[in-house]
This record gives C-alpha cells, structure tokens and sequence, in this order.
C-alpha cells in the first residue's frame, strides 16, 4: 500500500512539474509570435532537446472498433436506434492484416465477440490498457518536459507516466501496467508490461493475457502528425509478435482541450443489473 501511494504522490509531483514546463512552453511560443499567433501553431520543435509531443492527439479510424479489415454490420438488438448503432466499415491497422493468434486464443476471441458489448471492458467503465487507449475514439494528451512523460486520457480518467529513467517492476499488474520510455534517436519508445490481461484491444473481442508486451514507437512527421506503431508480443496468445500502425493527429483548434468522461455511472445498470433486479421486486 505504501509504494502505491509513493508512487501515486510521484504521479502528481511530476505532472505539476511537467504541466509548468508546458505552460512555460507555451508562454514563450506567445511571446515570441505575438498576440496574433497562437501558441499552438507557433511553438518549439523541441522541448530539452528532443522532438515536441506536446498536444492534444487522436486516431482518426475505426480501429477502436477493430484492429482488422471489417465490414459494415448493423447492431440487431439496438433496432431502436436504426442507423445509428451501425458499425461502420474499415480498413484494418495490422501489418499483415491478421492478428496471428493461437487456436484457443483464437476461440476466446470468437467468444469475447459473441458476447459484446457486454463482456467489453469498456462497457464496464475500466480503464482501456495499452495500446487500446491511444487509438480510442477520444483524444488524449501529451505532456513533456525534460524527463518523465505524462500520458491523459478522457475515458475513465486515465493516465499514465512514461517513466524514463524508474526501471522498477509492478509489484502486481494493473489495468495499465507499467510504461518504461526511451529515446531511438528522435523516436520515443515505450514498452509497456504488467497488464492484468483483462482488457481488451478493440470493440471486436481483440485480446492478450498478462503475460503481454506491448512496445510502442511515436515518431514526429511534424508538429501536428506522429507515425504510430504499436508492436504485441504475447507467447501465450499469438503465435509471433505482430504490429499495428497509423497516424496521430494533433488538435490544432485554439481551444481545444480534455473534456472528462467519469463513465463509472453509466455502467452502473450494467456491472449491477442482478442486484437492482432484486431490489425492484422488493
């Protein structure tokens, strides 16, 4: 319980440290284009001499729906919605375009879509794991200074610290593990370990145990575009590692920003449907 809460107190000294030097950033883009430029569209290339990640991102495809090539398909049991419950069509992220699972894994994949949305981590309101979290279809946000990187996302108030020196293992795994950062040049790499295996990866049943790798690349094309790629390595699910790639886009509006999405209500009916059953027959 004691290193839990030291690191949670190292989570939020950080990102007080890390948001500082971002405002700080931010101010001298302002002074330095004037009251005329923005300070998103005029800002460093680097921050402590490495590429600016600094933003607000998002996937803009339907991998959050899935990882592979799909079809469209209508939701039967929200008919009531019509078109709206559709899922729409889309081209698949995997390099290979198949995700090379073993047969048992393969059968729990099958059976994770027979029973979506409610089997879905998602529609439970945990928080998402890596890599699911960074191609969700909300943005999240980068903050970068001089060290450890922070990760924010909107879903469940989830975040995470790219930690770039703390080479310290999880003393349990967790929904989002643990995210160790380095530099390949002007690439940032991050691998991710100590999942607890119960998320998944996409909206199609998707999935790795908590013996999962996940090695990430973000790699600048500019200030407002980042190469993504995201490696799985998981002996006990797939027969190989496997990739997926696609770009991150950059909020560029003047106000944008992170809007919380606190979803724990919403899954209340569905996490306690059994015992609010109970209670109205009461």
């Amino acid at each position: 319980m004691r290193h839990r809460w030291n690191r949670w107190i190292l989570t939020l000294t950080m990102a007080a440290a890390i948001v500082s030097a971002v405002s700080a950033d931010r101010t001298q883009a302002q002074v330095k284009g004037g009251s005329e430029d923005p300070p998103l569209r005029d800002r460093p290339a680097r921050v402590a001499g490495r590429p600016n990640f600094n933003g607000i991102w998002q996937a803009l495809n339907t991998a959050y729906w899935n990882l592979e090539s799909h079809s469209a398909n209508a939701l039967s049991e929200f008919w009531q919605l019509g078109a709206i419950a559709a899922i729409p069509a889309g081209q698949g992220v995997v390099r290979g375009e198949t995700i090379p699972y073993r047969p048992e894994a393969l059968a729990k994949r099958n059976e994770n879509r027979r029973m979506w949305p409610a089997a879905d981590p998602e529609a439970k309101c945990y928080m998402l794991g890596v890599p699911r979290v960074t191609y969700h279809n909300l943005p999240f946000q980068i903050f970068q200074g001089e060290g450890d990187l922070l990760m924010v996302y909107p879903f469940a108030a989830a975040n995470r610290v790219i930690y770039m020196t703390d080479r310290s293992e999880l003393p349990v795994d967790s929904w989002m593990g643990k995210s160790d950062g380095r530099w390949d040049g002007d690439v940032l790499v991050v691998t991710t370990k100590w999942q607890n295996g119960q998320s998944w990866l996409d909206r199609a049943g998707n999935f790795g145990s908590n013996q999962l790798t996940v090695t990430e690349r973000f790699r600048l094309l500019g200030p407002n575009h980042i190469s993504y790629e995201a490696t799985m390595d998981d002996p006990q699910t797939y027969t190989r590692p496997w990739t997926i790639e696609m770009p991150l886009y950059r909020l560029i509006d003047q106000q944008a920003q992170l809007l919380e999405h606190k979803c724990v209500p919403f899954a209340d009916g569905l996490l306690y449907q059994d015992l609010l059953q109970s209670k109205g027959k009461e």
